[in-house]
């Protein structure tokens, strides 16, 4: 990018990295960065009372298995035997299973359980500038001036707390140019090509009022950028020339000019995060939300027909529904009458009760999802209430009507019958006040959502449909 060659600089930093870069400041420096530690490994001892108690724990132990085991302890105390592999060589040791050996060193070795970590001089990169300097120490006499260079990485800085502007790990996009000179108009310039990749068209440069030792006093630049997404003046990057003292403490005697970037700063500003946990973090820091479609895929019908027989038969008797629902009752149809899986039955839609008709007015109602609520809209008549009439402009539609549920549920239960051995089934839906009502379920994920944000299922109505099989 740009004519710079991608790199990977050293992520961890000894010590004396920091001193040499930042002289008497790098005590404060360091106050910031992780150290790193490590277990001691420690000397096992072999005493009759080590050797008594494996024998307690049933391991019959002959003059071999011993010096087998001392010399477990060995090569983990030289290093030649990793801790993953302590257990197995253990066991292999005393010709004992897995099991027993993980017994015997719990209960036989305790000072693998009194180890304290041990810290050690080297800390993990708090800044890229420490990886630059070990970069450019073992690039600059072998590679052709001008060397430039970038690399995209994680840092690790021990801050105080963790807040809306501060992470303790964040990815920092760096790079440099070294040659025999190198102006500050070069920074700019980088700077200015860089960032119109993201969208930026102006910029301005102010002095930087850190000061970092490490560069040339009054070279380290501030980097503003005026985005036309954001109509305002943003802080995006910083750049300077690294110091010839700092560089000489290296072998160094060309001229260095550093950019650093802020990787989650660039995506803060550009996508209007505030927050930059939630942005890195939002399975913990941001709230929860589900899409409509996310959760319309989280509803399902509950009971369905498993052979194709009862699926046939689900569509005859929807088929039959739509014909016949808006018979004036009494009224009794016959949907199917035959061979259903080797035994004949029938499966008949009936209403009895005079002065309505076949279906209930919500028969035909279909489920949609709008910000979160699964409603359950008319379909057959004019919608007269809010959510309902946003629900069908801007929410998701679901493709299953309250009566899909139903047919699938009697060819189920035609299914069940006729395995089960049974004589006859009734399936009557009055009022659906819930999914179940009208056979759907609903994932529990999508169930916690709705419950969480005070949201609705509404799929209220009356369906009043009356679906029988027997056998013949």
């Amino acid at each position: 990018m740009l004519g710079f060659e991608e790199t990977i600089n050293p992520l961890f930093i000894e010590e004396d990295h920091v001193y040499r870069q930042f002289g008497p400041e790098a005590p404060a420096v360091l106050d910031r960065c992780f150290y790193l530690a490590g277990l001691p490994r420690p000397d096992i001892g072999l005493g009759i009372d080590k050797i008594e108690k494996i024998e307690g724990l049933g391991v019959q132990l002959n003059e071999e298995k011993i010096n087998g085991l001392q010399d477990v302890f060995r090569q983990y105390k030289k290093g030649d035997t990793s801790g993953d592999d302590l257990v197995l060589d253990l066991s292999s040791a005393l010709e004992v299973e897995n099991e027993m050996g993980m017994r015997i060193l719990e209960r036989v070795f305790p000072e693998f359980h009194e180890l304290k970590p041990v810290a050690s001089k080297t800390t993990l990169r708090s800044h890229m500038t420490s990886g630059w300097f070990i970069t450019l120490e073992n690039l600059y006499k072998n590679r052709v001036m001008p060397l430039k260079l970038f690399s995209i990485d994680r840092c690790f800085r021990r801050e105080q707390k963790e807040d809306s502007s501060h992470l303790m790990t964040y990815h920092s996009a760096s790079c440099i140019w070294m040659d025999e000179e190198v102006s500050l108009d070069v920074g700019m310039a980088v700077s200015e090509s860089l960032l119109e990749h993201f969208g930026f068209e102006k910029f301005r440069f102010q002095p930087d009022l850190k000061k970092s030792k490490y560069y040339i006093p009054e070279t380290q630049t501030e980097v503003y950028g005026y985005h036309p997404q954001l109509k305002d003046w943003v802080e995006v990057a910083t750049f300077g020339l690294y110091s010839p003292i700092a560089l000489s403490r290296y072998g160094i005697d060309q001229q260095v000019m550093n950019l650093g970037v802020g990787a989650e700063r660039i995506a803060m500003i550009l996508h209007g995060y505030k927050d930059v946990r939630e942005m890195v973090y939002p399975q913990i820091y941001a709230p929860w939300k589900m899409s409509d479609r996310e959760m319309a895929s989280l509803l399902r019908v509950n009971l369905y027909p498993v052979t194709e027989e009862g699926k046939n038969l689900m569509e005859s008797i929807l088929q039959a529904l739509i014909e016949h629902g808006d018979a004036d009752s009494p009224c009794e149809f016959t949907v199917f009458k035959g061979s259903f899986l080797g035994k004949e039955i029938q499966l008949d839609i009936i209403e009895p009760e005079k002065g309505t008709k076949l279906l209930g007015p919500a028969a035909w109602n279909e489920i949609y999802v709008f910000e979160g609520n699964i409603v359950g809209v008319p379909t057959r008549k004019e919608v007269d209430d809010e959510l309902s009439r946003n629900a069908i402009l801007n929410g998701v539609k679901t493709g299953i009507s309250y009566m899909d549920g139903v047919a699938a549920q009697a060819a189920y239960r035609a299914e069940e019958m006729v395995i089960s051995g049974l004589e006859s089934v009734k399936i009557r839906t009055t009022i659906a006040k819930a999914l179940s009502d009208v056979n759907l379920m609903l994932d529990k994920v999508a169930l916690r959502y709705i419950t969480s944000n005070n949201l609705e299922i509404d799929i209220r109505g009356p369906i009043f449909c009356t679906i029988t099989v027997r056998t013949l």
